[in-house]
């Protein structure tokens, strides 16, 4: 049996285990029905041409983890942005860890979707928005529609702001020998409401994990939301991760993607601009050893006229490692004075190294500033004679030219914490030590 076999055949045992008269029962069994008449993508399909999911069709993953796994903060603090206090919504093989979590119904809503459901006052705004932006198209969006029993559910009402950033943890033990997991994350953030919000998947284990993970968000007028996604996983661990932002007038919206572990990455990130005067971000760093692949797969599309939207994903690549950019951007005809910028940037560090980026416009108003471009190359050896002949040794001098290369994503991080955290994990990537703060 199949990995896609598997999963259709594990639905019913999925139902049978949760409320039939569940408020998203309808969508899951619809859901399920799409993904088995679509199957995982494949390298036929353009959208996937570079990115190949065969080999883990294969394995023998247990889709439900058959044991409860505890943990102690002791064992799993060093993946918490501890220098700082945030509230924490933490998951253990998919499931809550209650232990683990700091959360808060104290004017806002950083809670789960599963109690989120069970309350009246609630409910009706699940209902309103689960799965309401969604790509009904993406199979892996489907799928994880189809399974999904728990995640995070925050929720900032108008003029809120939470008193601390919210960080979503998502943990892998290793008591399966091999796990599938399918975490979704719903954020709602209304009129003039504004919130920070750091993501990481993590496994604890040399044993096989795929996490396949949705997340929604909605941006009301005025709202600004930051999102940053740590991705430094372990080598046995493969991430496909859909986020879908709908976004209202004058809202904000910047989500900062780090791609640094893992064995193979998939990042849909999709914008959609439901409104005026609105500012959409998309910035990223990538570096690469090994046989690693990452893949960031975007769209950002204007819908309405006067608004921005920014893109800029700088790439480092080593050894074997494959990186992928497929950065597309839609303007409406009704789109006009639209402002758009993408850019991608990467340097190959290997001759074994491989980078595929297509960046796209398709562009239907006539009074747009629009631009794309994208560069690959290696380290500029000038450059790097000068910082020799200065008496820096090569290694360091290398660490100095890859953070200046990445430095004006870096530069926008918001949360000075989670930026010296990302410092630090990019000088140990490059295996070296830096005594500067960019």
């Amino acid at each position: 049996m199949d990995l896609k076999e598997k999963l259709i055949s594990s639905f019913l045992a999925f139902e049978n285990n949760v409320d039939l008269d569940h408020p998203v029962h309808e969508v899951r069994s619809e859901a399920i029905k799409n993904f088995e008449i679509k199957g995982f993508p494949s390298k036929k399909e353009e959208a996937w041409k570079y990115t190949s999911l065969n080999s883990l069709q294969k394995v023998d993953f247990s889709i439900f983890p058959k044991e409860e796994s505890t943990l102690e903060y002791k064992d799993v603090k060093k993946y918490f942005l501890h220098e700082i206090d945030t509230y924490k919504i933490v998951f253990v093989d998919g499931v809550y860890s209650s232990y683990l979590s700091e959360t808060t119904h104290d004017g806002v809503d950083v809670c789960l979707m599963s109690s989120a459901f069970s309350k009246p006052m609630f409910r009706q705004v699940i209902e309103v928005y689960f799965n309401k932006v969604a790509s009904k198209d993406e199979s892996l969006t489907t799928l994880n529609t189809a399974f999904c029993k728990e995640g995070a559910y925050i929720y900032i009402p108008k003029n809120k702001m939470p008193k601390k950033p919210i960080q979503i943890l998502h943990l892998a033990t290793g008591n399966e020998a091999a796990l599938m997991l399918q975490p979704r994350n719903l954020v709602v953030v209304e009129d003039n409401a504004e919130v920070q919000i750091i993501e990481r998947h993590q496994s604890l284990t040399e044993n096989e994990v795929f996490t396949n993970s949705v997340t929604e968000i909605y941006a009301g007028k005025d709202a600004i939301v930051d999102y940053y996604k740590v991705q430094n996983d372990a080598p046995t661990a493969s991430l496909v991760d859909n986020t879908y932002i709908s976004q209202k007038d004058n809202s904000v919206v910047r989500v900062h993607t780090f791609s640094f572990g893992g064995k193979l990455i998939r990042n849909n990130l999709n914008f959609y601009q439901n409104g005026e005067r609105i500012d959409s971000t998309l910035k990223g760093v990538t570096i690469l050893g090994d046989k690693q692949h990452v893949d960031h797969h975007t769209l950002v599309h204007h819908r309405q006229p006067n608004c921005e939207s920014h893109q800029d994903y700088k790439g480092i690549f080593g050894d074997s490692s494959t990186g992928v950019f497929n950065g597309k951007i839609i303007v409406d005809k009704i789109a006009q004075k639209t402002d758009a910028f993408q850019q991608n940037n990467n340097i190959l560090l290997s001759d074994r190294a491989t980078i595929n980026s297509k960046p796209q416009l398709e562009i239907f108003a006539d009074d747009v500033k629009c631009s794309h471009g994208c560069t690959i190359g290696q380290l500029d050896e000038d450059a790097l004679f000068y910082l020799r002949s200065r008496g820096i040794p090569k290694k360091e001098a290398t660490a100095l030219l890859m953070y200046a290369f990445a430095n004006n994503v870096l530069a926008s991080v918001r949360i000075p914490e989670l930026k010296a955290r990302i410092n630090k994990i990019i000088a140990n990537k490059l295996g070296v030590r830096v005594g500067f703060d960019l």
